[in-house]
């Protein structure tokens, strides 16, 4: 037998303490057999988080969102949990997604409850998912909470497909502005270098400088751009660090112009996620907890553990996220009348609807003045290339006469 230290969410609370069991999986299962969301799981000694999820494949967010509004559906035209499962994974769009609800389905006949079944697929259910139908179950309305639940998944993979779909025309508008630049510089200036050389001509200044600005970048472009490769993947190594990450998290959320969108979308995105959770049942702290771990950045989410600090002491969560400085001040004053009205949920979702409805119109400014800047970045820079080139065509013309 060996000793494991866990980390478990029970009955709303957070709750740690030891465990003999003879492997990992059968301490997991002890666990949820009391009814426990297992968090975290390590030997008592020491040593490296164990995995407690089943192996196989995953689901993505957009399948997860698709597999829970099937559910409802089939839930909702009277079908038992158990055959709109099963039929959820006959009428699965992929192997990999029939592999999962077949896993699910066979825990749930075995006598599971569905978030314990899920509970078993930490890679394909996350714990928002998790806690969602542990309060559905609970409440006796699992086909409501399967339906919002969908609506959120829904919400937030829109959300995120926004923000990709916004950067990529500046992105590819960049990459072209740059290689435009530098295939002037490497190949179509250096075409006039031996017709200078022959006529003796005096270069002006600004033709000299971008003719050995080209030939730099013919001849150490690779290796300035293999350093650069290193530099991301050192710097990536290094934000695997808590302390760097949070730093670096915190510094991107200070940014003038993406900083601010940036802040908006974590808020959205905690005020969405906690609002669903209190609103199905599910009390404060473990909602904090649910909500702390959809949250990307770290700086936020280390905001969301202080608030869940202070909230255990009965002062309320508002003024630990205000001394955080992330979330918006209508965000705040939202959940502080939501505290004091015993409105948390409601009004925490009424600010989710008013900071995605801002991030979408941000997102649209964003891009408005993206793509003209680069544009005439992109004509200033080409002008600048033929300006110089024609500057000393001219003194050619004038020792030609």
């Amino acid at each position: 037998m060996t000793l494991f230290r866990y980390r478990i969410l029970s009955d709303g609370a957070l709750a740690r303490g030891e465990i003999e069991a003879a492997s990992p999986q059968e301490a997991v299962l002890q666990l949820q057999k009391r009814g426990a969301m297992v968090l975290g799981l390590t030997p008592a000694r020491g040593g490296r988080l164990l995995s407690i999820g089943a192996g196989g494949p995953a689901l993505r967010r957009s399948e997860l969102a698709e597999v829970m509004r099937e559910l409802t559906s089939l839930l909702g035209a009277g079908q038992d949990l158990d055959a709109a499962l099963r039929l959820a994974a006959e009428e699965a769009p992929s192997r990999r997604v029939a592999a999962v609800m077949r896993r699910v389905h066979d825990s749930v006949r075995s006598g599971s409850a569905l978030a314990i079944a899920m509970q078993r697929e930490p890679k394909s259910f996350p714990r928002l998912c998790i806690g969602l139908v542990r309060a559905g179950e609970a409440g006796g309305d699992l086909a409501g909470t399967l339906a919002r639940l969908a609506d959120l998944l829904e919400r937030q993979r829109s959300l995120a497909a926004n923000l990709q779909a916004a950067m990529i025309y500046p992105a590819v508008l960049l990459v072209a502005a740059g290689g435009s630049i530098v295939l002037l510089l490497t190949q179509v200036l250096p075409q006039f270098v031996p017709l200078f050389a022959e006529n003796g001509v005096a270069l002006p200044a600004s033709t000299a400088f971008l003719l050995g600005l080209g030939q730099a970048v013919a001849d150490y472009g690779i290796y300035a751009l293999i350093t650069l490769v290193a530099l991301a993947i050192l710097v990536n190594r290094l934000l695997q660090r808590p302390g760097a990450r949070l730093v670096a998290d915190r510094l991107f959320l200070r940014l003038p112009i993406i900083g601010s969108l940036a802040r908006e979308v974590v808020a959205a995105r905690f005020a969405r996620t906690l609002g669903m959770l209190l609103i199905n049942g599910v009390p404060l702290l473990a909602a904090l907890s649910v909500t702390e771990d959809v949250l990307g950045n770290l700086a936020a989410r280390t905001a969301v553990k202080a608030a869940a600090e202070t909230a255990k002491t009965g002062h309320g969560m508002t003024r630990a996220l205000a001394a955080a400085g992330l979330f918006p001040p209508r965000l705040l004053h939202l959940l502080r009348l939501g505290e004091e009205t015993a409105q948390l949920g409601p009004l925490a979702l009424r600010g989710a609807d008013m900071l995605e409805e801002r991030t979408r119109l941000g997102l649209q400014r964003l891009v408005a003045l993206l793509v003209p800047a680069i544009t005439i970045l992109m004509g200033a820079a080409v002008a600048g290339i033929i300006s110089s080139l024609l500057l000393a065509m001219l003194s050619l013309n004038d020792i030609a006469q």
